[in-house]
């Protein structure tokens, strides 16, 4: 009698229990970032504590297996409730699979700056909104700027006579990642190069080829860089954590990544005072762009969860400008949010380019990853002492096949 009154005790307890967890959802975020892991922690506890009846459990992949290992879970129909993707190639996958649920008639859309969300649709439809804003033009070292009273070039001439400059001085003029660098480097390099703004979609038309001029020139202007030493040594051999070291020790002068780079290497050198700037590969007077932007971190409800109303509620919750500022400060990354206020001097100073004349990463207006790849693969070969050209023709072989 006494063991049946026990386990009729554990039992109305468990049940007691197992009721209180049903009651509540549990919505699951997965993403790439994870040196933003302990500010979402801060801003998850923040949005279980405004909505009790909701958990949220994050999961964090490697940043160079994502692509794969993201879109194999999402495509099963077991995948994360909220998720972030990339812009271009990956995102054209995923919504071609219908794994995202329409967004377009949520409020909080109107606290996006409308222009920076149009790489999360599709056929009219808002799939998914970019949340992160990233400039990918390299980094440079203002203080050894001013301390050789270098002006940020303007023009190709003046860029090689600022490196010949920074090599004679002692410093890598440009700390290049090799793991990277090759797919972020190439878009500044090309954006004033190419014919027209969609030369990068025109390849998957068969409109253009990598074998002309505009992108061959773009490769041997990069193999310029090269020969002339303005690399540092083994470019291809330097993971992106030992450019960003090397940079923040101040031993180069400029980093071949992005804005996103800006607050890890304020971490290492908190005296490094940081700015952006572009290889501009034209004369000024033919000079169309600036800089390089991109929306990414692009925030998605999977179509397939039972959990969409909450999921909904939990991007609603980082698009408040509180919460949003949180994220941008703690982090070091800019938003495509209207209305955040930014309190950090990289943040301060990446903002500046909000006023420059920039274009779209042209790598994520590329549908196919071959063909992506395919370019930054071009990169690495000229690096290693391929001919330009011959480089050109390899890469341009691979998107015919990509193509066909």
């Amino acid at each position: 009698m006494v063991l049946s009154l026990a386990l009729a005790g554990c039992s109305s307890k468990d049940s007691s229990t197992d009721a209180k967890d049903s009651a509540k959802h549990t919505i699951t975020f997965l993403h790439w970032r994870g040196e933003d892991t302990e500010v979402f922690n801060k801003i998850i506890a923040e949005f279980e504590k405004a909505n009790p009846d909701i958990k949220v459990e994050m999961n964090v992949l490697p940043s160079d297996s994502y692509i794969a290992n993201a879109s194999a879970t999402l495509l099963s129909g077991k995948g994360s409730d909220v998720f972030a993707s990339f812009p271009g190639s990956q995102f054209e996958a995923l919504q071609d699979s219908g794994v995202y649920a329409d967004l377009s008639n949520e409020s909080f859309l109107s606290k996006f700056s409308e222009s920076l969300i149009e790489a999360g649709k599709s056929d009219g439809k808002q799939l998914a909104v970019p949340y992160q804003l990233v400039y990918n033009i390299p980094v440079y070292n203002k203080g050894i700027f001013k301390k050789l009273n270098l002006d940020v070039p303007k023009d190709w001439n003046s860029f090689l006579k600022v490196s010949k400059t920074l090599k004679d001085n002692g410093y890598d003029p440009i700390l290049f990642a090799g793991d990277v660098s090759p797919s972020q480097f190439i878009n500044p390099m090309v954006m004033n190069n190419e014919p027209t703004d969609d030369a990068f979609p025109k390849l998957e038309t068969g409109e253009e080829k990598l074998t002309n001029d505009w992108f061959v020139k773009t490769l041997s202007q990069i193999k310029e860089l090269n020969d002339k030493g303005y690399f540092q040594k083994d470019p291809l051999g330097t993971k992106k954590e030992g450019a960003a070291a090397l940079f923040a020790q101040e031993k180069g002068a400029i980093l071949a990544l992005g804005s996103y780079m800006m607050s890890a290497v304020k971490q290492q050198n908190p005296n490094i005072e940081q700015g952006l700037l572009s290889p501009i590969t034209v004369d000024a007077s033919q000079m169309k762009y600036e800089g390089i932007h991109t929306a990414t971190f692009m925030l998605g409800v999977n179509a397939k969860s039972k959990n969409q109303a909450e999921a909904k509620k939990f991007i609603e919750f980082l698009t408040d400008p509180k919460i949003a500022a949180e994220y941008a400060n703690g982090t070091g990354q800019m938003l495509t949010l209207k209305d955040v206020k930014y309190d950090s001097p990289e943040l301060t100073e990446s903002a500046k380019w909000l006023d420059k004349k920039t274009l779209f990463q042209p790598r994520y207006t590329l549908k196919k990853e071959q063909v992506s790849k395919a370019i930054e693969t071009a990169v690495q070969d000229v690096l290693s002492g391929v001919e330009p050209e011959k480089a050109a023709k390899k890469a341009q072989e691979e998107v015919d096949r990509a193509i066909k």
